[in-house]
């Protein structure tokens, strides 16, 4: 029928597949909470080293989980675009072309709180640091605000 395999280990939050890609590199898949937020990942580990899973999730969870101050601001904008809702973000003219001058579309938009101007679409590329700084200290999805 569909000749799945079973994992070939399975660990808390961690299976790997039973497939080996070359000698023992096989795809791991993770299920790790970082801030809060559960979130999966996948990659391959050298099952050689029975370490290597192990090792990978750590990694993993390092990176997701710098502080903002060790971050740059393309590392701040990428966590900013990963942790807000898919609602509240999108691309620059796929809704109205017309809306947005041709050097600006297909960039990446998210709703701010303006203020007095309400709730705004931007390009996520031109939020301030006074913007960045905000939506990374609440540390959880954005509602547009």
């Amino acid at each position: 029928m569909l000749d799945l395999l079973p994992p070939l280990f399975v660990r808390t939050g961690m299976f790997g597949m039973s497939e080996f890609k070359a000698g023992y590199i096989t795809s791991v898949f993770f299920e790790i909470t970082i801030r809060g937020r559960r979130r999966w990942f996948t990659g391959f580990c050298d099952l050689s080293d029975p370490q290597s899973p192990h090792a990978m999730r750590e990694a993993i969870i390092a990176c997701e989980s710098q502080l903002p101050e060790t971050m740059t601001r393309e590392e701040k904008l990428e966590a900013i675009w990963a942790d807000t809702h898919p609602d509240f973000r999108g691309t620059a003219g796929s809704a109205d072309p017309g809306a947005w001058p041709a050097e600006h579309r297909g960039k990446r938009t998210i709703l701010v709180n303006a203020g007095g101007h309400g709730t705004v679409l931007k390009l996520l590329e031109d939020l301030t640091d006074e913007e960045i700084e905000e939506k990374l200290r609440r540390g959880k999805p954005s509602t547009g605000a």
